[in-house]
């Protein structure tokens, strides 16, 4: 009773509420299994109840983004982005601030919530491997970084230092409650033992692909990417130690064409009911704190809100503040 109620409520404000001159939005995310569940649960469901059609593109740059507001030209309205990326861009300009009198943030977890962005789900680097490629998988990221023991290729992230560099001082030894500020040095000259036999991917399908093919049989993944690839048929296995959490943010490039819209986008993709949907399809954890109770007990505990014994939580705070300067040097210690 109460989820046909949120729902008839939910309807009936985006109907009253939305502009009429509004005929079309552009939502952008990562593409692959991700963005198809999330045109399936969101922008499907958006269209359905307000007659808007969300146009989907695709993967999110950021370097496109910060053009396309420079240039007074931005044809994105709502855009799925990093955690830290969300909290960087808010400072420098770069995004609309949420009107939250149309998004409803007090059931949102408020770990992801700023004036500017709201979580999209809430997901981990877990380490996945190709049962049927390997005699034994790695366990711990100690594991992941041991060519010895696990000879052979294994993959991780290209496009963003977060999860790497905790996974490697978290390899080297360092106290997950000990991470923070992260000591580059180490972490880079950890990273130096595995560099020889690493393939980067660059987005979750390619991650999926190198999996299943086995050129890296094992690596760090997003888990939801690890909950498609299982559904598949692929023999994996996924081990939760150590997992490390962050979430994606859903935010308004600042002079979106359709800002009132892309407000209510985000307000029906925020609901519980379309997180419990999105958390269904792809593993990844809901941030609306109500979704659990609309799911099966069977699914939920699978998923990253559930797997907390010795969970660590990327500090996106950190990130934001640090990101330029990390980054630089990430990219520079790829290329040599």
């Amino acid at each position: 009773m109460k989820k046909k109620f949120a729902s008839a409520a939910l309807a009936a404000f985006l109907s009253t509420a939305l502009p009429a001159a509004a005929a079309e939005i552009v939502f952008s995310s990562w593409g692959g299994t991700t963005q198809d569940a999330q045109k399936a649960a969101w922008a499907d469901k958006f269209t359905e109840k307000t007659g808007i059609n969300v146009l989907q593109d695709g993967p999110t740059d950021y370097g496109k983004l910060k053009a396309m507001v420079e240039a007074a030209g931005v044809t994105w309205d709502v855009v799925d982005v990093e955690g830290d990326y969300a909290a960087q861009a808010g400072k420098n300009g770069l995004l609309e601030k949420l009107d939250f009198s149309v998004i409803d943030k007090s059931r949102l977890d408020p770990r992801f919530v700023t004036d500017y962005s709201v979580g999209s789900f809430y997901y981990s680097f877990v380490i996945g491997c190709n049962k049927d490629a390997v005699s034994e998988c790695p366990k711990t990221w100690a594991d992941l970084f041991d060519t010895e023991k696990f000879p052979g290729k294994r993959t991780f992230y290209k496009w963003s230092a977060p999860g790497v560099i905790e996974a490697a001082l978290l390899a080297d030894g360092v106290p997950a409650d000990k991470l923070y500020p992260l000591d580059l040095d180490r972490a880079f000259k950890k990273l130096d033992t595995v560099k020889a036999d690493i393939i980067w991917w660059s987005g979750g399908a390619q991650s999926q692909q190198l999996l299943a093919s086995a050129e890296a049989p094992f690596g760090s993944l997003w888990n939801g990417r690890m909950t498609a690839l299982a559904q598949t048929g692929v023999n994996v296995e996924t081990s939760w130690e150590q997992n490390i959490t962050a979430a994606d943010s859903l935010v308004v490039p600042k002079g979106a064409k359709n800002k009132e819209a892309a407000m209510q986008f985000i307000a029906l993709a925020t609901s519980a009911e379309a997180q419990a949907e999105l958390a269904k399809a792809t593993g990844y954890a809901p941030i609306n704190l109500d979704s659990p109770k609309l799911m099966d007990e069977a699914l939920a505990k699978t998923l990253p809100d559930r797997q907390t014994a010795n969970q660590v939580n990327a500090d996106m705070n950190y990130w934001a503040e640090n990101r330029d300067a990390i980054g630089e040097r990430w990219y520079a210690w790829q290329a040599k």
